[in-house]
């Protein structure tokens, strides 16, 4: 008698289970909204990295230029998709592997930086570009890639470059004025964050 009627509650509790786990978009759409974040005349050669129906990070698509960019996680809420260029694969390859090896990002931040100095990693010899598009959940369907009030940025990594080799400040004193983030690091880069609009903002 138990054991009946335990069987349907735990049906339920699977359904439920199932019913939370976010639905992987195609393999189309994801780099659809994945090469937002690129410039309009890069979108088409981008190299895509995304997700397979197991949730596996694959890449989707071969590019034929310099940018490479990443589809949205479709286990986070929102809209979250980046475009890098080529040169700074190794260094962000690397941190998606120590993430998934467990590291918090302090200790990614940490033996990112001792591989640096290591020669083990090796981080552009120029300034190199990344872009960000990220849009709020109710702004965003997964099902058919529309967005709204979507936000690009844009980050240039100059490593080891400082607020005195650049003349750059280490904040930002006006909305969209470019500051230098971990100045003297192996990962320092140009921040430039766009004002937010009035209709992205409500």
């Amino acid at each position: 008698m138990k054991s009946t009627l335990s069987l349907p509650c735990f049906l339920l509790m699977a359904g439920s289970v199932v019913a939370q786990t976010p639905a992987v978009p195609s393999a189309e759409m994801q780099i659809k909204t994945a090469v937002l974040a690129a410039p309009t005349d890069k979108q088409a050669g981008a190299t895509v990295y995304g997700y397979s129906d197991k949730s596996e990070f694959v890449l989707l698509r071969k590019g034929t230029n310099e940018l490479v960019c990443l589809a949205d996680d479709p286990a986070q809420k929102g809209l979250s998709v980046s475009c890098y260029h080529q040169d700074l694969e190794p260094f962000m390859k690397r941190g998606r592997e120590l993430k998934q090896a467990g590291k918090k990002p302090a200790d990614v931040l940490e033996a990112r930086e001792q591989e640096v100095k290591a020669g083990k990693l090796k981080m552009p010899a120029q300034p190199t570009t990344l872009y960000a598009y990220s849009a709020k959940p109710e702004n965003y369907d997964p099902a058919t890639g529309a967005v709204k009030d979507g936000y690009l940025r844009y980050v240039v990594y100059i490593p080891y470059a400082t607020a005195e080799s650049t003349g750059l400040p280490l904040k930002p004193e006006a909305p969209g004025m470019p500051w230098i983030m971990d100045p003297g690091t192996h990962r320092a880069h140009i921040m430039i964050n766009p004002p937010v609009s009035t209709t992205a903002a409500k």
